[in-house]
């Protein structure tokens, strides 16, 4: 069994659907503090060709509350319509753009659902099949916290592997894992360049970026480019 686990992010970077796909389950961590001025709820597309941030609003954000006790406050008209003005002449708006459209439009506000949501979509789009789960429903001890936490989550599933993004190299270290028989790596991800109209590329946009200029086949190929360290 491996397993990741990360924050919820609306429509994260290609290294997140890297690590869902690398794994058998991918918890979503949604009973941690929410981080006020990451990227959660933001990220960055394209907008009149350059990089623009965009955040979606919320009701009730605050690093002393949970991410799962945050709700969404947008009702999408703006964004929606920024992505249709600087997408629109994308080779593949008209498949991607519908499911946009979808994921806004769920009904369930709880920030963490929602975005659970929204990447279950994506993954259906992309034909990936990894479990995912909340960790607020999972059976562990709540009163752990940080590496603690993540090796009770682990143990929990019975899982021998857990993959990091590489931002936790400086985290996490792989003895203290292996100490309790999990195997550590971390998931360094390979920028990819692709077409964008016919500008320069702008890399480490959101997976909204992604899809709207590659065919599923391509995002794919692009999903196993990365190292394991």
């Amino acid at each position: 069994m491996k397993i990741g686990i990360m924050q919820p992010y609306f429509l994260p970077y290609v290294g997140y659907f890297q690590l869902i796909k690398a794994v058998d389950k991918y918890i979503i961590y949604d009973d941690v503090n929410f981080i006020t001025r990451g990227y959660i709820n933001r990220n960055n597309m394209l907008v009149n060709s350059e990089r623009k941030l965009f955040t979606i609003k919320l009701k009730g954000a605050s690093h002393n509350k949970l991410i799962n006790e945050i709700e969404v406050g947008d009702d999408f008209r703006k964004f929606l319509k920024t992505v249709q003005y600087n997408y629109f002449k994308a080779p593949f708006y008209k498949d991607v753009f519908p499911v946009i459209q979808q994921i806004t439009q769920f009904e369930d506000k709880c920030l963490s659902q929602f975005i659970a949501n929204s990447i279950k979509e994506i993954c259906c789009y992309l034909d990936i099949d990894t479990s995912i789960l909340m960790s607020s429903e999972l059976s562990k001890d709540c009163s752990l916290k940080g590496k603690d936490k993540i090796i009770n989550i682990c143990k929990c599933l019975g899982a021998y592997m857990y993959i990091n993004s590489i931002g936790g190299k400086e985290l996490y270290d792989k003895d203290e894992f292996a100490f309790h028989g999990i195997d550590l790596k971390f998931l360094n991800t390979e920028i990819i360049p692709y077409q964008q109209f016919r500008n320069e590329f702008i890399s480490n946009l959101s997976i909204l970026d992604v899809l709207m200029f590659n065919p599923v086949k391509k995002v794919n190929e692009m999903l196993t480019n990365f190292d394991l360290i």
